[in-house]
Formats: structure tokens, C-alpha cells, sequence
């Protein structure tokens, strides 16, 4: 029979067990390794993309892969990523499957030990104070790591105007 148009239970289960395998060591990297490279995306949507792209190019490149199997290993890659959004939802499983937001700087005092965490520098910390136009370390109320990778710096040069705890209520602070 022509590769192109069967599937046999064996190939299936291959590919169900390949996919998760593959999908979870993608994110246990991430996690692993750290998030910096991540930018705007979160672990999951990271290996998301490098898992459709992989999928696609394999399918539609592999002369060994039939076009049902690609389209299998898609859908379980979506299955895989549907249940991992509806985990988040539960409290206890968000905090394994997220990462949490991590404060880097508070009351213009920099937190080493954070920066250390997320593999910062001081000079990338500068770069991203310059960008925020901050003039003076005092105007900062806190520098915040977000679980997207992005940097957050919430300054003023008013010494009144106090930040509300409810804009660091989930931000971790050691």
C-alpha cells in the first residue's frame, strides 16, 4: 500500500506517544534553560510554533511520513496545547505550567540575586531603564520581569505618588 494514504495502529500510537514526548521536552527545555529567549511568547506558545513548523516542513517534505500522520501529529499538538490552557486555569496547576512574574528592581534598589534568575546584566537592566526614559535610579518604583519575557518599568519622578501593591500583587519578590 502507498505510504501517502495509510495509517496502521502501530504508526498511530507512534506518532500520539512522539508527539506528547517531543512537545513536553520542548517545554522542560524552556523552563530548563530560561525564558530570555522567549521575548513576547510563553513556554508553551514557543513550543507551539517550533512544533507546527516541524510538523509542516516533516509532512510536507518526508517522502517516510504519510500526509494522515502529519496531520495527526498537528492535531494532538493542538489536543496537547487545549488541555495545557484549560490546567492553567487551575491555581495550584498555573504555577508549575507558568512562569511567575519576578521583580528586579524596587524603590530604585536593584535585586541581584533576580537578576542572576533570569540571566540579566546590569548593563541589559541600564539599556531597558535608558529605553524608559527613567534619569535617576530614585524614580524607579519597580523594574518587573514579566512571565512573557518582557521588562516592565513603572517610574516617576513625582517621590508623592506611591505604587499600589495591587500592580505587584503576583509578582514574586526573592
Amino acid at each position: 500500500m502507498n505510504k501517502w494514504d495509510s495509517l496502521s495502529w502501530s504508526s498511530t500510537i507512534t506518532i500520539v506517544i512522539a508527539t506528547l514526548f517531543i512537545y513536553l521536552a520542548v517545554i522542560a527545555y524552556t523552563r530548563i534553560f530560561g525564558k530570555r529567549s522567549l521575548s513576547k511568547m510563553s513556554s508553551f506558545d514557543f513550543a507551539m510554533t517550533i512544533a507546527v513548523g516541524s510538523i509542516i516542513a516533516t509532512t510536507i517534505l518526508s517522502k517516510n511520513v504519510a500526509i494522515i500522520e502529519g496531520a495527526l501529529a498537528l492535531f494532538m499538538l493542538y489536543f496537547f496545547q487545549f488541555v495545557i490552557a484549560l490546567m492553567r486555569k487551575i491555581k495550584p496547576l498555573k504555577k508549575i505550567i507558568d512562569n511567575e512574574p519576578l521583580l528586579l528592581m524596587e524603590d530604585g534598589r536593584i535585586l541581584e540575586k533576580n537578576l542572576k534568575k533570569v540571566r540579566l546584566t546590569e548593563d541589559d537592566l541600564r539599556s531597558k531603564l535608558r529605553e524608559s526614559n527613567v534619569m535617576n535610579l530614585t524614580e524607579v518604583k519597580a523594574v518587573v520581569f514579566e512571565t512573557k519575557g518582557d521588562i516592565i518599568v513603572i517610574h516617576t519622578a513625582d517621590d508623592s505618588r506611591k505604587l499600589s501593591p495591587w500592580m505587584l500583587k503576583d509578582v514574586k519578590r526573592e
